[in-house]
């Protein structure tokens, strides 16, 4: 344990332990990113995704490492519910922090197969970090605004059905799909600013989350509701790296998601939209009262 070493000095060792291991990982990785890129057939692919599975799943854990070596951070994991890598997930979390991320890999690393994020399909181009997502089946958006729907109204319905045929290779591999129903990080000026009927969160966004039930279909039927409290107030990320984080609480809900919202259209169905945002607003009432009563435990 080096807890006792400065924050600063912490926090800057960390950075470069995770940059070197980084450096030393992506090499692998490109190289079965291209492996995976080249050759079209799908034993080798599926080869290739395990592969590149398994190097984000020894990254994270080397991370997880670098905390426990350096810091002593009070974890307070609360699960309802048994995890699995075989199983099929939907994660959505509070937003407090850009530590959030970091200590939810902390916690669900390699319980849970791989977290992945809805990505704009634009993304894809970005040089060597495009073909890293594509690689790791990062799913990728494609969304058509309002505008260019009303210029060209054969548009409609396309998205939807192009990021559901992109997603249709999880169907075979288990995949845990991240999202911040938040859309952003809590601060008190954005809670006051959007009015938010919540003490400790913001108004959640439903049409992010409903777009990727739509696409989704029917394979995912199951949601981990996480909330993250940080009891000693809320630390930035080179807080996390520093140490100054001293205390992290989670508590995992695992809920069955309604079938009546599995491969929704949401944009089109008002009936269902407005049954959604309900069950949104009633998560968020709940989580809201949850996150009161783990800080009220001091």
């Amino acid at each position: 344990m080096l807890d006792f070493l400065p924050a600063p000095l912490k926090g800057t060792l960390v950075a470069l332990l995770v940059l070197a291991s980084t450096l030393l990982l992506y090499p692998v990785l490109l190289f079965f990113s291209l492996l995976k890129l080249i050759i079209p057939i799908t034993p080798v692919r599926k080869g290739c995704t395990v592969v590149l599975n398994n190097i984000a799943y020894i990254w994270i854990g080397f991370n997880n490492l670098l905390m426990n070596l350096f810091h002593k951070v009070e974890w307070d994991v609360r699960q309802t519910g048994e995890l699995s890598r075989r199983h099929w997930y939907f994660v959505t979390c509070n937003h407090q922090s850009w530590a959030d991320i970091p200590a939810i890999q902390y916690v669900l690393n390699s319980k849970v197969p791989l977290l992945k994020f809805f990505l704009k399909k634009e993304l894809i181009w970005v040089p060597l970090l495009g073909i890293a997502w594509w690689a790791l089946d990062f799913p990728f958006m494609h969304r058509h605004t309002k505008e260019q729907i009303a210029k060209r109204p054969e548009l409609k319905g396309k998205d939807i059905a192009a990021t559901r045929a992109a997603c249709e290779k999880f169907r075979y591999t288990p995949v845990t799909i991240f999202n911040f129903m938040e859309g952003t990080r809590f601060t008190p000026a954005k809670h006051q600013r959007q009015n938010a009927p919540y003490r400790h969160l913001l108004k959640p966004r439903a049409g992010g989350t409903a777009f990727v039930f739509g696409a989704m279909g029917d394979m995912i039927h199951t949601m981990l509701d996480i909330t993250i409290v940080y009891p000693d107030g809320v630390g930035g990320f080179w807080d996390y790296l520093c140490g100054r984080v001293r205390r992290i609480t989670i508590d995992i809900r695992t809920r069955e998601i309604p079938r009546q919202f599995r491969g929704m259209n949401y944009e089109e169905d008002r009936e269902i939209r407005k049954a959604f945002q309900a069950w949104v607003t009633e998560l968020w009432r709940e989580k809201d009262q949850r996150i009161e009563s783990i800080l009220s435990e001091g």
